[in-house]
């Protein structure tokens, strides 16, 4: 269950990041939510070594960091997709 949570978590962060970043990215969709997982993995990380991973109540600060390692994930992944597949407009 834990994989579906994973890529729900994914697929939501990844859209956001999408939103938040300007211009349009031409990554996929199933992109999206590989670069969303990996972005809120980072964040998890960074949580970790500020040590608010784990707090009572809402983990705010670990939800944003996760947002903000998949605008960085998604920002510099598009990039790379756009430079390794050319600046072709998806179909």
């Amino acid at each position: 269950m834990n994989w579906l949570w994973a890529i729900i978590v994914g697929l939501v962060l990844g859209l956001i990041a999408k939103a938040i970043i300007p211009g349009k990215q031409q990554i996929p969709l199933w992109l999206t939510v590989i670069f969303g997982i990996l972005g809120s993995v980072l964040g998890n990380w960074a949580a970790t070594g500020l040590g608010v991973n784990d707090t009572n109540g809402i983990d705010w600060i670990r939800h944003l960091l996760q947002l903000i390692g998949a605008v960085i994930v998604v920002g510099v992944g598009d990039k790379l997709w756009t430079a390794i597949r050319g600046n072709r407009h998806a179909t």
